[in-house]
């Protein structure tokens, strides 16, 4: 189950992340479907949130099986600190401000919604564990 959620989790991030273009580009060019992928980009982001949110609370590395060398702090590894506290405050900061954007696009208050979901586009950018990154990367793809 553990590697499901993982994967689910990393296939949700691409569909959060087309959700957010399309929203960014609907809110910029002024269109009124903003209304319904607004509603889609929070539902997407809030299931990812919830699955998330139990990866950090009871996943494999998660805080309540957390096995650190005894002297070790979770802020002096690398790999436990983005995961446990810069991934997590990242990206729930990012999905308030999805959610924020998503009241403000029912409005059609078209500067708001584009400033909340670009911003939220930066911190997600921010915290994902992208291959590239020495000691946190996951692959692009799940499986991969």
């Amino acid at each position: 189950m553990e590697t499901g959620l993982l994967h689910l989790h990393n296939l949700l991030r691409w569909v959060v992340l087309l959700l957010l273009l399309l929203g960014l580009f609907q809110a910029y060019a002024k269109k009124e479907s903003i209304r319904q992928s607004s509603l889609w980009l929070m539902i997407a982001s809030h299931t990812m949130l919830l699955i998330g949110l139990y990866q950090t609370i009871a996943g494999r590395f998660g805080w309540l099986s957390l096995q650190l060398p005894e002297g070790t702090s979770v802020m002096k590894d690398k790999f436990y600190r983005f995961f446990l506290i810069e991934h997590p405050v990242l990206m729930i900061t990012s999905i308030v401000l999805i959610t924020i954007a998503r009241g403000k696009a029912k409005a059609l208050n078209f500067r708001s919604v584009t400033w909340l979901l670009l911003i939220a586009l930066l911190l997600i950018l921010a915290g994902i564990p992208w291959p590239g990154r020495a000691d946190i990367g996951r692959p692009l793809f799940p499986g991969a």
